[in-house]
């Protein structure tokens, strides 16, 4: 696929996202408990954001020939943690549910206007990278399927949850 064609499925995929979000609007219900398991939706977007800049940080390092290994032992996990702001999602060291339930924890107490302003604002950074790093690059590292990994297919999960619990939120408003 090439830079073009990935970037054109990426914004494709992010404005589905968007759309689906603005159907919630911009209330108190983005942070209702229950859309996706005990999630509300300002922690989807504060799980997304972990994962977009995990992925913001890699593409940065390989654009500046850094090299980036994925932590071997808890006292690397807890320094990259202390580093980054967020677990090491490429560390083999982690279970499926710690570093959810930690990103969960971290923005429990950031407002939501702030989750959204920094998820967009690692959103447009995953962009301007995939614009500026070489292709030899993209291709070397297996960038394009990292980065959906780390957005798009995230974007596909969660909205499976955002649009079922919208209907279900639809049926008792109608109900009542």
């Amino acid at each position: 696929m090439t830079r073009k064609t990935f970037i054109d499925k990426l914004m494709h995929e992010r404005d589905r996202f968007e759309l689906t979000l603005n159907r919630v609007g911009y209330t108190r219900r983005m942070t209702l408990k229950g859309v996706s398991g005990k999630w509300s939706i300002k922690d989807i977007l504060a799980h997304i954001l972990a994962y977009e800049l995990y992925i913001a940080d890699r593409m940065n390092e390989i654009l500046h020939g850094e090299s980036y290994i994925p932590c071997k032992t808890q006292t690397a996990l807890d320094a990259f943690l202390d580093q980054f702001g967020y677990p090491d999602f490429g560390s083999s060291l982690l279970d499926d549910d710690a570093p959810n339930e930690w990103v969960i924890q971290k923005y429990k107490s950031v407002s939501l206007e702030d989750v959204v302003a920094q998820e967009i604002q690692a959103f447009s950074s995953i962009v301007s990278m995939l614009e500026k790093i070489p292709e030899k690059a993209l291709t070397e590292h297996n960038l394009l399927d990292r980065v959906a990994n780390n957005t798009y297919h995230h974007y596909r999960e969660h909205l499976r949850d955002i649009r079922h619990w919208l209907k279900t939120q639809s049926v008792n408003n109608k109900n009542r």
